[in-house]
């Protein structure tokens, strides 16, 4: 595999597992030094996990972090740089979600959800942003948002709203970054095999028929042009090219990674 990303410094929030962890994964594959970052102490073992792909001269570290937490989003960027040098790309992954119906979704839920998947998109961009170009550095924005950043669905409005709030926050930051060099741009991932998609068959499941545990995933699977899920490694293609040189001219655009779902 190649080297790209030799010399480059790159955070990935909500990288333990799933999409974050692939995305590091990949970052580390092709020779950049990575921070992965989320809130669990599962991260540790992660970093230790991908520490063992690094090429000659890159690192990974690990680190818990709370994205709402302004103050431990700043001290998790001031530790990149001691450690591994000022933030040339940052990830924007971290996210969560619940189902529920309307007359039964909580306000505490309603908070968190847009508390980690929007606030925590714009503090992590703030600060990533506001250290590259203290850096003059070109650097690149990446943030996560959804197939329901394109559609919402039933029983998640607040997750919907998460998520349409992170394609908002990128093309408004995109406008504002352009003439620096720094880029922002997101994705929109599909069904993808984790962890999330695994709650996701069964709590919708539960609310849309009394679906046994996969079989709600198999419709779901036969409605995607392509037919098959999508990996991690699916999405890291797209968002390590997002990353690289080859996209610089690329800004305030947001990708479907999700095997046709959805074609706008």
């Amino acid at each position: 595999m190649s080297r790209r990303f030799a010399g480059k410094v790159v955070v990935v929030t909500g990288g333990s597992r799933g999409i974050g962890k692939a995305i590091a994964q990949r970052f580390v594959r092709e020779g950049a030094s990575v921070c992965v970052a989320a809130n669990e102490a599962l991260v540790h073992d992660t970093a230790k996990q991908l520490g063992t792909l690094t090429v000659e001269g890159a690192k990974v570290i690990g680190a818990e972090l709370d994205v709402t937490n302004k103050e431990q989003v700043k001290a998790l960027y001031a530790r990149v740089a001691v450690e591994l040098g000022e933030v040339d790309i940052s990830i924007q992954n971290a996210g969560v979600i619940t189902i529920a119906k309307l007359e039964d979704l909580s306000e505490s839920e309603w908070d968190k959800v847009m508390a980690v998947n929007t606030k925590g998109v714009f503090l992590c961009c703030q600060e990533a942003a506001v250290r590259m170009r203290a850096a003059g550095k070109k650097g690149r924005l990446i943030n996560t948002a959804s197939g329901q950043a394109r559609q919402g669905f039933v029983y998640t409005p607040h997750y919907a709203a998460s998520k349409f709030g992170v394609v908002g926050i990128t093309q408004s930051l995109a406008k504002e970054l352009a003439k620096t060099g720094i880029t922002v741009n997101a994705f929109c991932p599909g069904i993808i095999e984790t962890d999330m998609w695994a709650y996701n068959d069964e709590a919708w499941g539960k609310l849309l028929g009394n679906y046994k545990p996969g079989e709600l995933m198999a419709e779901w699977i036969e409605g995607i042009p392509m037919g098959r899920p999508g990996s991690g490694e699916d999405v890291a293609g797209v968002v390590t090219f997002l990353s690289s040189d080859d996209a610089a001219y690329i800004t305030g655009q947001t990708i479907n990674v999700d095997g046709g779902m959805f074609m706008s």
